[in-house]
């Protein structure tokens, strides 16, 4: 009878314990992401539905008003088309890039190492540093052109002056993508490769019949982060360009979040920017991350 009450007593005391194990580890993490990210968003919500500015002594609730005058607004829509070509730039090149690069590095020796290295340090630089370095590369004067031998306005020509950030964001996030293709490509079975050789595939299509499919989880987490840094681009737009040259040619969605919000002091139109921009990057990112896991299950 003693012994049948200490084991209830224990297995009541189960559940009791998961639930404080559950609560230390679980709920540290939960309340840093209710601090800050689940309540700047609330927040700018809330900021989105007012005409609040930083200087305003009083806020007055304008309902969807903001929305509705940004959707119908010339510069955010530019905005929207610019922060489009951008991300579409980010996320081809880095990609296509990265693949070949990981293929070239996918060798064993102390070269390659130091490679791969040499590769992903400005993954790790300052977006900052990276566009100032590239900026003092691309100026009339500089250093490009002087190779090339020509005399291009890479930063002031409206025509060239956003493809011009995509090639520095891309070139910065190579070495990401790299590092993560070269991860997965030193994950396919040797054995597969030597199969097909057998069978009398030559190099190209064991990469397009082995390697390739096998490269598809990392090509959903490069295609996502290169989502996100795009959309979220502004660094390196507001040292090269400050949004320019001419009116918003190279003006993200990003940029001008700060720019009405902080220069401007219309807070309540920026917070319904930055609201509309986070719908758009959740879907984008939900329905990529959807279609590319869609992708892996079918190969």
């Amino acid at each position: 009878m003693f012994l049948d009450k200490r084991a209830a007593a224990r297995t009541a005391a189960v559940p009791l314990q998961r639930l404080t194990y559950l609560l230390s580890f679980v709920a540290p993490g939960v309340l840093v992401y209710a601090c800050f990210v689940l309540a700047p968003i609330l927040l700018s919500f809330g900021y989105s539905l007012t005409d609040a500015s930083l200087f305003a002594t009083r806020t007055r609730f304008v309902g969807p008003d903001n929305y509705l005058r940004l959707l119908a607004d010339p510069s955010f829509l530019t905005s929207l088309k610019v922060t489009t070509i951008l991300t579409l730039i980010i996320v081809i090149v880095p990609n296509v890039a990265g693949v070949g690069v990981a293929v070239l590095l996918d060798r064993a020796g102390w070269l390659y190492r130091a490679l791969r290295s040499v590769f992903f340090v400005p993954v790790v630089l300052s977006s900052v540093v990276v566009s100032v370095v590239w900026m003092a590369m691309l100026q009339d004067e500089g250093l490009i052109n002087r190779l090339l031998g020509i005399r291009v306005g890479w930063l002031s020509d409206p025509d060239l002056a956003l493809y011009s950030i995509g090639f520095i964001i891309s070139w910065q996030m190579l070495g990401f993508c790299s590092v993560v293709y070269l991860a997965a490509l030193q994950g396919v079975p040797q054995s597969l490769h030597e199969a097909a050789a057998i069978d009398g595939a030559g190099s190209w299509t064991r990469f397009r019949k082995v390697t390739w499919p096998l490269l598809a989880p990392a090509l959903t987490t490069n295609t996502v982060m290169l989502l996100i840094t795009g959309f979220k681009a502004y660094d390196h737009i507001q040292v090269l360009t400050a949004g320019g040259p001419g009116l918003g040619t190279t003006a993200t969605v990003a940029f001008n979040v700060i720019q009405v919000g902080f220069t401007a002091n219309r807070t309540g139109e920026s917070s319904a920017m930055a609201i509309l921009m986070l719908v758009i990057v959740a879907t984008v990112s939900a329905v990529a991350l959807r279609l590319l896991n869609r992708r892996e299950v079918d190969l």
